[in-house]
């Protein structure tokens, strides 16, 4: 008993001492302990969760070789990706991060699968860090169905190439460019055989960027490769390797889903952006023809990075155009806006023009679509 009542009375200096000691151990510690511990995934098809509403994907498919990534706070780096696939195939992997559900992986919380004609607006963001000793693509993918289903692959898929490094192209051939979301892109269209692909290529590397997802879905309606009674199932973003990537780093990623702001398929809805008329004047002689096309913006909202899908009759096939870029040159066509003419103001228009050539009798388009919306004509 003495003893520990001696040992409570020690000198004053030697309880300084170690509070010190202690406050230097404890100082050490917080400075090396990070706030949350990141979480590293090596199974092929492994997964863990990010923020309490992302899912983060290993996803290693394509190849034996073996592939980790690592979950951070706001999004994930690739910390192992070792071994390559030609470049002239298929990529290795996908390791990415998504909202919505993939192979029956749904995100906590998820408002996807969700009816395109339902949303109004899907806002997203997406910081990239990239690496030059290996050959990918930065790939920010949107999946489109028919049905609802979160059990597989989609029918459609929209691939946003962020940045390319080494010898790799999209799936299919260059169909032309387009303006989406107030950037210029090179579009690709083609199928792997499961699902087809329209892709978007950057002229050049993007790190960072916040936009509307429903941009891209809308083109892609305009484009015949998709419907508005169809299904928005998952939004992804992440990197396909074919060679190396370990460094690649996604480093933030925010996904959310906004309804209720009407059917774009309606286009007598107050509000509707896509409202719009059409006037088709042409100038035809034997063998050829020009058209004049101005596109009317009825709607209350403006238009940004407009499309318009119409079909060429048989036998007329255009030539050349002005003030927007029309392909592909026969039957199903669509008309994309330039850097030039990407908005329409409320109450507001837009015009372009293209010559071409027909056989038989000439007549004209006798249906038009403006971003997937049905447009009248006048």
């Amino acid at each position: 008993m003495r003893r520990l009542r001696h040992l409570t009375r020690a000198p004053r200096g030697l309880f300084a001492t170690l509070l010190t000691a202690f406050a230097v151990v404890a100082a050490l510690v917080t400075a090396t302990a990070p706030a949350q511990a990141d979480t590293t995934v090596c199974e092929q098809f492994g997964s863990t969760t990010i923020q309490g509403r992302y899912v983060v994907q290993n996803n290693r498919w394509g190849t034996s070789d073996p592939q980790c990534v690592t979950a951070t706070d706001t999004g994930f780096r690739v910390s192992q990706a070792d071994g390559s696939v030609p470049t002239n195939g298929a990529p290795k992997s996908y390791p990415s991060v998504f909202n919505g559900c993939h192979y029956t992986n749904c995100s906590p919380g998820t408002e996807l699968p969700a009816r395109i004609g339902g949303i109004s607006r899907a806002p997203s963001s997406i910081s990239y860090g990239y690496v030059n000793d290996a050959v990918y693509n930065a790939s920010y993918d949107i999946w489109l169905d028919p049905t609802p289903r979160t059990d597989g692959v989609n029918r459609t898929e929209i691939m946003i190439w962020f940045n390319k490094v080494g010898p790799v192209q999209p799936i299919g051939s260059q169909v032309g460019t387009a303006t989406v979301g107030g950037r210029s892109w090179q579009v690709w269209s083609g199928g792997n055989g499961t699902n087809d692909v329209l892709s978007f290529v950057a002229p050049s590397a993007i790190g960072s960027w916040s936009f509307d997802v429903m941009d891209f879905v809308r083109e892609t309606v305009a484009r015949g490769m998709a419907q508005n009674d169809w299904y928005l199932t998952s939004i992804q973003a992440g990197f396909e390797p074919w060679q190396n990537g370990a460094g690649l780093t996604v480093n933030s990623f925010s996904s959310s889903i906004e309804t209720g702001g009407g059917d774009p398929g309606d286009p007598g809805d107050p509000g509707d952006p896509a409202a719009c008329t059409v006037s088709y004047a042409t100038n035809v002689w034997p063998g050829g023809f020009t058209a004049n096309v101005t596109v009317h913006n009825a709607g209350s909202v403006p238009l940004d990075g407009w499309a318009l899908a119409f079909t060429l009759p048989s036998g007329q096939r255009v030539t050349n155009a002005w003030n927007a870029s029309v392909t592909p040159s026969s039957g199903a066509v669509t008309a994309s806006a330039t850097d030039s003419n990407a908005r329409i103001a409320p109450g507001g228009s837009q015009s372009f023009g293209f010559q071409g050539t027909y056989s038989g009798s000439f007549t004209p388009p006798n249906a038009f679509r403006l971003n997937g919306t049905a447009c009248t004509t006048t």
